[in-house]
């Protein structure tokens, strides 16, 4: 059908309004369109747990501190020795804070192996003074306490003297995985699962091992030679 001139002009200026319309910028946006996802492949990134580091920390001991793990008599008294509070690896692969009383003289030693044990996750149960348990060797042992000082005598079937222990110059590392076999006995008794020495097992002291090597490296002895093996027994002086 004809479309009058009036009409045609109406249209045209309707068009010509809409295409304006279109033409016309956009108003800002207030956001952002998302990125893209990242594809499968591209690496995500991540934040690693900051190592755990080692802390020792050395200070005077009185003889309260000590109790009665040290009496009027002994070898050496509390001005001689140390208290360490170190750090150390447990059983359950976390890092725990334990202390040990040594003599003063080797307290630098100590730390340093304790640094080199921890440094290579070798697991220690418990690491506490023996005046916790009293002043008993048995029950520290039993409790599977790695421990130093305590003024007792050496344990042996010739004269009573002092053990190495009495002057804070011997370590016990885990006695019921390293136990000390003395003639019949097994010290601690629960150490008997660890007599047979020919499969390793975590916290054993071993030929050639981390705990081995550590003690060896400031000089000190693994007291395992003759016919009585104390295997937990570290010390200056290899007795």
């Amino acid at each position: 059908m004809l479309r009058t001139r009036p009409y045609r002009l109406t249209v045209l200026a309707v068009a010509l309004a809409l295409a304006g319309c279109a033409a016309r910028p956009a108003e800002s946006a207030a956001w952002s369109p998302p990125p893209p996802a990242p594809s499968a492949s591209a690496p995500v990134a991540t934040t690693a747990a900051a190592p755990v580091a080692f802390a020792a920390k050395t200070s005077p001991v009185t003889a309260a501190q000590l109790g009665k793990s040290w009496r009027a008599g002994c070898p050496v008294g509390p001005a001689d020795l140390r208290m360490l509070r170190l750090s150390y690896w447990g059983f359950d692969e976390r890092p725990h804070s334990g202390a040990i009383v040594v003599h003063k003289d080797v307290a630098a030693d100590v730390t340093t192996v304790f640094r080199t044990l921890f440094a290579k996750h070798f697991p220690i149960r418990s690491l506490k003074p023996v005046s916790a348990y009293g002043g008993s060797d048995d029950d520290s042992m039993a409790a599977d306490n790695t421990s130093a000082f305590n003024c007792r005598n050496a344990v042996s079937s010739g004269k009573p003297s002092w053990s190495v222990h009495a002057y804070g110059k011997a370590i016990d590392v885990n006695p019921v995985e390293n136990p000390y076999l003395f003639g019949d006995e097994v010290l601690p008794p629960a150490g008997s699962a660890y007599v047979d020495r020919s499969r390793y097992r975590p916290g054993m002291a071993v030929k050639g091992g981390v705990l081995v090597k550590a003690f060896a490296a400031v000089g000190w002895k693994w007291n395992v030679g003759g016919a009585n093996p104390d295997y937990q027994h570290f010390s200056t002086t290899g007795t």
